[in-house]
């Protein structure tokens, strides 16, 4: 998506946890639209540090703080136009030993977001969610789809407000910050094994280009509770590990390891629930709001048959990308250019 200037100028936007994959991101895009003043507020000083000395632009100011901490996020907050909610726990296996430190930060913290931007007047808070959100079977994922609750229950109370509270959902973005793809060319490049934990086990594949473009587009076209999905395609791990073999000219060893804790064989991105009442965009799916109150006849009494007919949108019923073209996808990211070239990857 090309970035609409009108969408940045002259507005003050607030990017939590923005020091990672999705905020550089951001700042990237929107510094060639054109744009009043982007705040990054992360707790790690020497990313924001990091980020600083690269970037050079004094319409970028970094905030240290925590999402934990309603008071941090409430000073950050003031003179704010728009927030994109990012912060969060992401790795599957951490947050399956520590389930409490997932709720403390992607639910907990979500609300402080929340909360301050009610309190300071925001006109409109975007919160980042996952696939994992969607029948969650891990803590990582039961957090996330705590956090759309909460979003979408200060919609539905405070939807004549002047700030607009919306949400994106995605799957994994390829080669961010933890992911697979740093770690099998790292291996790769190491003469290791490529550890995949089940060669169809799918996923979706979605660029970080993306990732921003589903995020603006809410930005743009959000109305209270609504939560966006971009479709996307999806593939086999076992062809992930291949084509990224292929394009390195590499003959290490797939070894298949077994399914990590808290994993799912495929990812879903809308339920079946959702896909019964999910306006079908072109690119996008936009979810409205589930506005019913405490009328239990709403719940009990007054069904919705759609729901019995509609099956949920997956990774296994997505389009399932072939070899050929999971090559083409892999050799548009820079870090797989980086190991084409011959230069290190760093997992």
């Amino acid at each position: 998506m090309q970035p609409d200037s009108q969408l940045f100028a002259g507005r003050t936007i607030l990017i939590t946890g923005g020091t990672g994959t999705f905020g550089n991101a951001v700042v990237e895009m929107a510094a060639r639209a054109g744009f009043g003043q982007i705040r990054i507020f992360s707790r790690d000083e020497k990313k924001q540090d990091d980020m600083r000395a690269r970037l050079r632009n004094n319409s970028v100011r970094f905030y240290l703080g925590d999402v934990r901490s309603y008071d941090s996020v409430h000073q950050v907050m003031q003179g704010v136009d728009c927030v994109f909610h990012a912060a969060a726990l992401k790795q599957v296996p951490s947050c399956e030993f520590f389930p409490i430190e997932a709720v403390q930060t992607n639910t907990l913290g979500a609300e402080n977001v929340m909360k301050a931007a009610l309190a300071c007047n925001v006109a409109m808070v975007i919160v980042l969610s996952t696939d994992k959100a969607v029948y969650p079977v891990n803590a990582m994922g039961m957090s996330k789809a705590l956090m759309e609750k909460c979003m979408v229950a200060k919609a539905r109370m405070y939807g004549d407000s002047s700030t607009v509270f919306c949400g994106t959902r995605y799957g994994n973005v390829m080669a961010s910050r933890g992911s697979v793809i740093p770690l099998f060319l790292h291996q790769i490049q190491n003469g290791q094994p490529i550890t995949v934990t089940d060669p169809h086990m799918t996923r979706f594949m979605m660029t970080i280009d993306g990732a921003v473009d589903l995020v603006l587009y809410a930005f743009a076209h959000g109305r209270p509770g609504d939560i966006f999905v971009q479709k996307a395609p999806s593939a086999t791990i076992g062809t992930l590990a291949e084509a990224l073999r292929r394009l390195i000219d590499a003959d290490n060893e797939i070894r298949v390891i077994g399914t990590r804790h808290g994993e799912k064989l495929f990812e879903t991105l809308l339920s079946r629930e959702e896909m019964a009442r999910a306006e079908d965009l072109g690119a996008y799916y936009r979810v409205p709001a589930d506005v019913r109150d405490l009328n239990y006849s709403s719940y009990f009494s007054e069904g919705t048959p759609g729901v019995s007919v509609s099956r949920d949108y997956n990774s296994h019923n997505a389009e399932l990308l072939d070899l050929q073209a999971m090559m083409r996808l892999l050799a548009t990211l820079p870090c797989v250019q980086d190991a084409m070239a011959g230069r290190t990857v760093l997992a």
